[in-house]
């Protein structure tokens, strides 16, 4: 691993509420024998990634009895119910004043994204001014990759629930796209039908 992968921390978003899942918390639903959140963990770090930070938000207390987050720094939102714009803006501003040069956004409820998916988004990482996006069939998905460079401007357009989505069509031209559709599958878990993804 190059020293610019060790400044890289995975940010993973884990705290939404699961609205349309009967509000059993995202981060907690079973996969694998496990919490999800666990789980995404295990995907960031088997990728790469030693510094991981997780927000948290609806069920918190929770997750953090159940989970095993043992090494990860935990970021609570208090506002995660505002969406995940609020969860993003809390995780970057946890990072701000690290020696972080970038940070790979991955969300808690897509687990058919593996650590070959993410291990590509990271080996795209140049410097501070990255802009890296898995693609999936050329259409663009998680993981993201920002360089501290567009922090302050992704945080400043991530509003409800539209993440940095805002920000990210403003930059279209400077995103790098890594091809990931041979290696993973970019499903949400978001209502009850999903589930059938779980193992």
């Amino acid at each position: 691993m190059t020293d610019n992968q060790g400044r890289i921390a995975g940010l993973l978003l884990a705290a939404g509420g699961g609205r349309r899942l009967g509000g059993r918390p995202k981060a907690l639903l079973e996969h694998r024998g496990r919490p999800l959140v666990e789980y995404a963990v295990g995907v960031l770090r088997a990728a790469g990634c030693e510094r991981v930070h997780v927000v948290l938000g609806a069920g918190a207390a929770e997750v953090r009895e159940r989970a095993d987050l043992s090494g990860c720094v935990l970021v609570d939102n208090p506002d995660w119910a505002g969406g995940m714009g609020s969860s993003l803006r809390a995780g970057l501003d946890s990072l701000c004043g690290t020696d972080t040069g970038a940070a790979l956004v991955s969300l808690v409820d897509q687990p058919g994204i593996g650590p070959e998916a993410v291990a590509r988004v990271l080996a795209a990482h140049e410097d501070e001014r990255s802009l890296v996006s898995a693609a999936y069939h050329g259409v663009r998905g998680h993981p993201v990759l920002f360089g501290s460079a567009h922090w302050a401007g992704v945080a400043r357009a991530a509003t409800g629930d539209r993440g940095a989505r805002a920000y990210l069509k403003e930059h279209e031209r400077e995103i790098r796209l890594v091809e990931c559709g041979d290696v993973a599958e970019p499903y949400d878990i978001d209502t009850t039908e999903d589930l059938a993804h779980l193992e």
